[in-house]
């Protein structure tokens, strides 16, 4: 399987697109890698604020 997700900070999906490449998946495998997704951009989002986000509130 084969998934790209794309969301907001806010937690709302802008893009999501993914094949099942040899074995379909199911619904529950569908909202299982929504949470693993969901779960990765909210780390990201914390490592941006972290890193890049002093640099905004110093302007």
């Amino acid at each position: 399987t084969d998934m790209n997700f794309v969301m907001t900070d806010k937690g709302q999906f802008v893009e999501v697109q993914g094949t099942a490449e040899h074995t379909p998946f199911t619904r529950e495998q569908l909202f299982q890698m929504m949470d693993v997704a969901t779960k990765g951009c909210n780390e990201l989002f914390r490592a941006q604020e972290e890193i890049v986000g002093p640099i905004f509130k110093r302007s």
